[in-house]
Formats: structure tokens, sequence, C-alpha cells
């Protein structure tokens, strides 16, 4: 009974005559502790996701689609149709042109037997060099949460750990406490009164 009511959440403040000082510095310790893993997790995942969704806006911004034409047969003999049918693919050498002018050459992957000359989609920087084809709004949206969720995670377990390794220390501290003052009275409940 001792537990209901709305002095049950409040156990750790409650007025008690045997509640000492190390005991209300063990509660504020375990707030603070909980207020700081809340504060850091939701913070450190707010500011993970703004900034992975920035970053993928940008990439979806400057990030162009050009045209590369096959510089050498690609390997493989499959059929066109087979090839995209079972979506496998090779590796093969292109040649395209970056947004200043220049000539650039990579490997990408083409499909099986394309001849010298086709003509595949390629991703590039604002440089002209390679890159994967940015992900989509709902793509970066997910990626984006993903990141601010682990890197909250990560960030709230800094002072969780914290706290839990302070409130170890205080409790070596009380049961040292404890031994010390049963060293002191333990031998007089030992004695019989006649």
């Amino acid at each position: 009974m001792a537990f209901r009511g709305p002095k049950a959440w409040l156990w750790r403040w409650r007025r008690n005559p045997l509640k000492r000082r190390i005991d209300a510095v063990e509660a504020w310790v375990v707030l603070g502790a909980w207020m700081a893993t809340l504060a850091a997790g939701v913070l450190a995942g707010l500011l993970a996701t703004g900034s992975v969704e920035d970053g993928l806006a940008r990439e979806r911004a400057e990030w162009r689609q050009v045209v590369a034409l096959v510089t050498q047969k690609a390997p493989g003999t499959a059929s066109a149709h087979a090839a995209r049918s079972s979506g496998e693919q090779v590796w093969g050498k292109v040649r395209w042109t970056a947004p200043d002018g220049t000539g650039h050459t990579g490997q990408v992957r083409v499909d099986p037997g394309s001849a010298r000359g086709t003509a595949v989609s390629v991703w590039t920087d604002p440089h002209g060099e390679l890159v994967t084809q940015p992900p989509t709004v709902s793509q970066a949206r997910l990626r984006a949460s993903l990141i601010g969720v682990l890197v909250g995670l990560s960030a709230a377990a800094v002072p969780f750990v914290g706290g839990r390794v302070l409130c170890g220390r205080i409790e070596r501290r009380r049961l040292t406490q404890w031994d010390t003052e049963w060293a002191r009275f333990g031998p007089h409940w030992g004695r019989k009164t006649s």
C-alpha cells in the first residue's frame, strides 16, 4: 500500500527519517542522467537527420545523369533482352563529356556483350566524376531517419552510461558507510541484558 498513489512516482524525493544525504544525491543524479540522456539523444538525432537530408538533397540537385558511350565491347554474349530480364550486368569501359566540356573515361555496369558505341546512362558530380544514382526523396528521408536514430541512440548512451557509473560509485559509497556504521553499532546488538 505504501507505493500506491501519486507518491510512488516520486519515491526518491519523499520525506523519510532514514533517508541519508547520499540518497538525495543519488535521486538527483538519476534525474539528471535521464534528462541528459533524453536531451542528448533527441538533439543529436535531429541534427544528424537534418544534416543527412541536406547532404542528400544537395546530391540530388548537383548530380546529373549523362549519356556515356561504351568504348570497347563488353564481356559476355548474352542477348540484350535476356540480360535486361535477368538483371545481369558486367563491367564495361565508357567515355562521357563533363559539363565543362572535358572528356572522361571510367568503368560502369553494362549489359553483357554491349557493342562499342552503345549508349548507357551514368551519373556524374559537378566535376564530371562518376557517382552512384542519388536517392529519391523518400529514400533520402528513410536513410536520414535511420542515421538519425542511430546517432541519437549513440549520443544518448554517453550520459546514460555516465549516470550508471556515477550511481554505481554512490552505491559503493553507501555500502561503505553502512559497513562503518554496522562496525560501530553492531556489537551493541549482540549484548544480552540481564
